[in-house]
């Protein structure tokens, strides 16, 4: 039979209580959200949904082809400018979503004969940037630039860093000051995924790179997505403009792809506008993580200190996560929960959103329910 294998490896993962559902959520959810990833709680804010509205009766509801034929619009090349200008960048490329960014910047910037130095804690989207790139993949230790060092040492061609700003599991950010100084030390290029420090690290949520003194660097590329603080869809690589017009000519997720659809740009334009009017929004989902983190822990709870707005809870085991998760749902609390392979070390966790919008109250009621159903 063609496809049979595909019977044991189900099997595999029910013995192993990896099996993955989707669970497809109604318009108007009861539950208290602490599994998205509306950092800002952007994402049904009516003007950000207007602007998506208007972006779709201005412009259609698809982009209608590639960027490079029929897919870029005004609106595009509006949204790419204001997104480099906030983040401090020369120019900035729009995608359709945060992966293809990531593979786009992976792939067009490490050829053949490029050493490639991925941290072990990085997402999919940059590990398989790394696997579809021509160069060599050197995987380091998570968190470590004295082994991005020593790898770096190893080489004596082109050579780029590759890293999350934070990691999306449990939300620790990556030492970018540290990483940066070791990529100069060889002359090597450092992009970075600033997928969960966008709109929350940096002053007025200018992201990661920003805090850490790198925006606008000629040897730093950022990649983001648009499906998280800015509550919409899609991706963008942000670095110097001889950057962006090598992946115009060269990425094959931008090249290839349709282009983001318009909707999807008019409502990361009209957050990113929210944010710029707004920028205490950042430091409060950042304010929120650190609330959640403490009276997490004051109820004996293993949680890992966000530097973001990510709060990771550990959990005793794959279907004890699971449990855990369900027993939170049916109570009225929608978390995160991330199991193997998600996570690189093994370790199952509850994985938490603390959205700037989030109250004192509502914070109080989701520890007491994380407490209370805990296996």
């Amino acid at each position: 039979m063609a496809f049979g294998w595909i019977d044991e490896q189900a099997r595999t993962r029910r013995r192993a209580g990896l099996v993955r559902t989707l669970r497809p959520r109604p318009a108007d959810s009861p539950l208290l959200d602490l599994a998205s990833n509306d950092y800002l709680g952007l994402a049904r804010h009516p003007e950000v949904t207007e602007g998506a509205a208007a972006a779709a009766r201005t412009w259609g509801a698809g982009a209608t082809g590639s960027r490079l034929v029929t897919g870029s619009t005004e609106l595009h090349a509006e949204l790419e400018r204001e997104l480099a200008a906030h983040c401090g960048f020369e120019a900035a490329l729009v995608l359709s979503s945060g992966y293809a960014a990531n593979l786009a910047a992976v792939t067009t910037l490490a050829p053949h004969g490029t050493l490639i130095v991925s941290d072990a804690g990085n997402h999919a989207s940059l590990i398989d940037g790394c696997r579809l790139a021509r160069g060599t993949t050197q995987v380091v230790p998570h968190t470590d630039p004295e082994a991005v060092r020593k790898a770096l040492r190893t080489h004596d061609g082109p050579a780029v860093v590759v890293s999350d700003t934070v990691f999306s599991v449990d939300g620790d950010a990556a030492p970018l000051k540290e990483l940066a100084a070791a990529c100069r030390e060889r002359g090597a290029g450092l992009v970075v995924d600033d997928a969960h420090g966008l709109g929350v690290l940096g002053e007025g949520g200018r992201g990661a790179a920003a805090a850490a003194g790198l925006a606008g660097a000629p040897d730093v590329v950022v990649t983001a997505t648009l499906s998280k603080s800015l509550g919409s869809q899609g991706g963008v690589v942000l670095g110097p403009a001889a950057v962006i017009d090598h992946l115009v000519n060269a990425a094959r997720t931008f090249i290839f792809d349709t282009g983001l659809a318009p909707a999807a740009a008019g409502g990361a334009l009209a957050a990113l506008r929210l944010l710029v009017g707004e920028p205490g929004r950042a430091a409060r989902a950042r304010a929120v993580a650190a609330e959640l983190h403490a009276r997490l822990t004051e109820r004996g709870l293993t949680a890992v200190r966000p530097d973001a707005a990510v709060v990771s809870v550990r959990a005793p085991s794959p279907e004890g996560a699971v449990r855990w998760a369900a027993d939170c749902r049916g109570a009225g609390l929608a978390v995160g929960c991330f199991r193997p392979p998600s996570v690189p070390d093994g370790i199952s966790r509850l994985r938490l959103t603390a959205r700037a919008d989030l109250s004192g109250e509502q914070l109080e009621h989701a520890v007491r329910i994380i407490g209370e159903t805990r296996p």
